[in-house]
């Protein structure tokens, strides 16, 4: 099965683009899968070895800077358009980033911080940033912070203290999760195929009226995968791990992202992060078939 991993996240899209009205179904389970994805990837993190360092600083600089210069250079042309950078660059690292990082060999520790630093500081920042641009100025900061705060926390820090007890209070159990740490890319898969349903049917009801406009953010979306990717690359190659970096800045929690967007900008603006889940998957499959093909180059 091991050789199939490359194929699974194709797969998975392809699914999502011709199947989207039957698997949309599934998309109340889809806490549940990101719960158990982030479960067994945890399980194989040693706490010692998270440390929050300049890798994280240089990063969550990024993330803050770069979302905020988005914004005002897009404004003048297109403020959904502008909205939909803001909040794809914000967007937090994915639950999927360890699951990835996984397989392709990453520091597990170095995402493992940057995921949980990540996340707090967009449930600190966004509903402050969602304020300043006036979006939704009936909706206080403490409503919206306490909004994204439930969304985070369950999904984010439940796994991660649940993983900590169970490596602790039972070891066999952790050890034989550990054995079988591929169980947390397969429920990626499947919650990837949901979050491209739901991301395929926003696209089909909203093309024909806004075109013009889907076009740019075709463009806009595949620059921001790109930019992220290759900035994460290069940070990350400068403290040791550059795949850990790529993955960190460049994997996003588009589900997130795509409900922030919906509840507190235009809701027009959900389709950058919509398009973005599909660039940044794609690239994430294309770095799994290279590291099939450099561990195939090595057993010859």
């Amino acid at each position: 099965m091991q050789r199939f991993k490359s194929w699974i996240l194709p797969i998975a899209i392809v699914l999502g683009i011709f199947f989207h009205e039957y698997i949309v179904v599934l998309q109340p389970a889809l806490p549940y899968f990101i719960f158990l994805m982030l479960y067994f990837s945890f399980n194989s993190l040693d706490v010692k070895t998270m440390r929050f360092t300049m890798f994280d600083f240089w990063l969550l600089l990024f993330q803050l800077v770069v979302s905020t210069a988005c914004y005002f250079i897009l404004l003048p042309f297109d403020g959904i358009i502008a909205q939909g950078a803001f909040v794809t660059v914000l967007a937090p690292t994915a639950a999927a980033a360890i699951a990835v990082s996984l397989i392709l060999g990453a520091n597990i520790g170095m995402m493992s911080t940057y995921l949980i630093a990540c996340n707090l500081m967009v449930a600190v920042v966004a509903p402050l940033s969602f304020t300043l641009i006036g979006a939704s100025p009936d909706i206080s900061f403490w409503s919206s912070f306490l909004a994204i705060l439930r969304k985070v926390f369950p999904l984010l820090i439940a796994p991660f203290v649940l993983a900590v007890l169970t490596r602790w209070l039972f070891p066999k159990i952790n050890g034989y999760i550990n054995k079988h740490k591929s169980l947390s890319f397969y429920v990626w898969a499947v919650s990837l195929t949901v979050v491209i349903s739901r991301a395929i049917g926003l696209l089909m009801t909203q093309f024909y009226e806004h075109r013009m406009m889907f076009l740019w953010m075709v463009v806009i979306s595949i620059f921001l995968c790109f930019l992220q990717f290759f900035v994460g690359h290069l940070i990350g190659k400068r403290y040791g791990d550059r795949v850990a970096g790529g993955q960190a800045l460049g994997q996003k929690n588009t589900v997130l992202a795509i409900w922030m967007a919906q509840s507190y900008l235009n809701p027009l603006c959900s389709i950058v992060p919509t398009l973005y889940v599909i660039w940044q998957n794609l690239y994430n499959s294309f770095q799994m078939m290279q590291k099939d093909r450099a561990e195939k180059r090595k057993g010859c």
